[in-house]
């Protein structure tokens, strides 16, 4: 068990320094009146140590001198170092900064730690903080603050600020960058970093016991680590479609009939691809849902588990709405640098001069795409409003109802603009068995297939009784265990009875 001193600094640690400060000041022993003093927590501010004098560390220590901290670095070499730190840094050896240090940052590469050793008199006792990262992603090995911690066992290692960049240090922390993430085994170490966080600006994580180190340095070293599967996803069915597009529309004429159409490849045919794969990226953006849905309705509960592929699908739901409003939004320019490509000119001048009584005007056509034209400018357009909306900085402002609304019923909205924008381009094009050579049907018919069965599964459950066995199986009911929702007006314990098998 902790001792009352340790709980004490483990709860002083909790709140910010300017909560160490006293409300009311001292009188002076020589007068009555008051007199400015110097808060406690700045009297009793520790020396902080920087080991290293690389980029983070200069960053670093304008940093803490800009917050108001004593600071000291240890350099191999303080002479050579000493115009690139601020005036108020003191550079010295390493044994001299150590011994002069209370916390003292480690920033030095990992593989130079063992060069330390000889600092572990003047190192004991003290807080040291571990800021490397490795070169790769360690797994079921040890990580560099517990090597640190092996090689210095009298002092107390905290893993942190690795997550934090030279230029934010020196810049201040932003709305997106400002927690730093901690572990340690001594508490009291710990609680002294986190006051330091904040007094630097940036907000504490406590992450644990220092066990967890291998976790947080690995965090820098992912890559997008949540778009891997959606863009993964995208470039496949980019792929799919445009090999889909090029056969059908640019290889058969060649090999059929020797028509030379390949300057389509760059432009037409891509823009053909785009709207295929944004659509049905969006439809697998609420695909997940249905399938939750009906996992729920099928057990009667929702405190089983989804599936592990479920779960994943269900997480990557955001960045596949980007993917897709990303698309969308390359099928609109495509779309507006049709008409300036030289082979359309040259088809527009052709049949200018085949047509000598005038432009045929053919209503249909002409309703035809004004119609998938406006359905097409309305879907980018909600798909921009979820793209915005699914910002932290935007969705801080929105509160659950606002954001569900936006992301859940605009969102179907979006899909159903859409899709309607792909009915009314293939019109009745999908009658015409002439578009259907070697059996292939129109791109817009494939397409077609996942965004329907999403609406239709989505109607399926917004019939009233579907809908009343999911919201009550969603409020806590469960089909194995008699329980049962009664009206309000007949019940007034929180909606819930339970009852015993007769």
């Amino acid at each position: 068990m902790r001792s009352l001193r340790e709980n004490e600094e483990i709860h002083r640690c909790m709140m910010p320094d300017e909560m160490a400060r006293p409300l009311i000041r001292g009188r002076g022993e020589e007068g009555g009146s008051r007199r400015l003093q110097a808060p406690a927590s700045e009297l009793c501010s520790p020396v902080i140590g920087i080991l290293g004098t690389g980029d983070f560390s200069r960053s670093l220590a304008r940093r803490l001198v800009a917050s108001g901290y004593q600071v000291v670095v240890g350099s191999r070499n303080p002479k050579f170092s000493a115009a690139l730190f601020p005036e108020e840094a003191e550079l010295m050896s390493q044994m001299e900064a150590t011994s002069k240090a209370d916390v003292v940052f480690v920033a030095v590469f990992p593989e130079h730690h063992a060069t330390l050793v000889e600092l572990r008199p003047t190192l004991a006792g003290k807080t040291l903080v571990d800021v490397s990262n490795g070169l790769k992603i360690k797994r079921d090995t040890l990580s560099n603050a517990e090597q640190l911690a092996a090689l210095f066992p009298e002092s107390s290692v905290v893993k942190g600020f690795n997550t934090v960049s030279a230029w934010t240090l020196q810049m201040g922390p932003q709305d997106g960058s400002r927690q730093i993430f901690l572990c340690g085994d001594d508490s009291r170490a710990k609680c002294s970093v986190m006051q330091l966080c904040r007094r630097l600006g940036f907000v504490p994580v406590d992450r644990g016991l220092l066990a967890s180190s291998l976790e947080i340095e690995n965090l820098p070293l992912y890559l997008f680590p949540s778009w891997r599967i959606p863009v993964i996803c995208t470039l496949s069915l980019f792929a799919f479609f445009y090999a889909y597009n090029f056969l059908r529309d640019v290889l058969r004429p060649y090999v059929v009939a020797g028509k030379n159409v390949f300057y389509k490849m760059p432009i037409e045919t891509v823009n053909v691809t785009l709207p295929a794969v944004a659509l049905v990226m969006l439809s697998l953006v609420y695909l997940p849902g249905l399938c939750a849905a009906l996992l729920q309705l099928w057990w009667g509960t929702k405190y089983n588990r989804f599936p592990g592929w479920l779960d994943r699908w269900l997480t990557s739901r955001k960045q596949m709405g980007l993917c897709s409003f990303w698309c969308a939004a390359l099928h609109a320019v495509y779309s507006l640098c049709l008409p300036m490509r030289k082979s359309a000119r040259f088809q527009l001048l052709i049949a200018a001069r085949q047509v000598k009584e005038g432009p045929v005007w053919v209503e249909e056509e002409v309703w035809r795409m004004e119609l998938y034209v406006s359905a097409g400018i309305m879907a980018l357009g909600l798909l921009s409003l979820l793209a915005v909306t699914s910002l932290p900085s935007v969705a801080n402002t929105l509160n659950w109802r606002e954001f569900t609304f936006i992301q859940s019923t605009l969102g179907y909205c979006a899909l159903s603009m859409a899709t309607l924008h792909t009915l009314l381009f293939g019109w009745d094009r999908a009658f015409d068995p002439a578009r259907y050579p070697f059996l292939l049907p129109p791109t817009f018919v494939l397409v077609l297939v996942l965004p329907m069965a999403v609406l239709l599964g989505r109607l399926a459950l917004l019939v009233p009784c579907v809908a009343r066995r999911l919201r009550m199986i969603r409020r806590g009911w469960e089909k194995s265990r008699h329980v049962r929702f009664a009206p309000q007006e007949e019940c007034c314990r929180n909606g819930l009875e339970e009852f015993s098998n007769v």
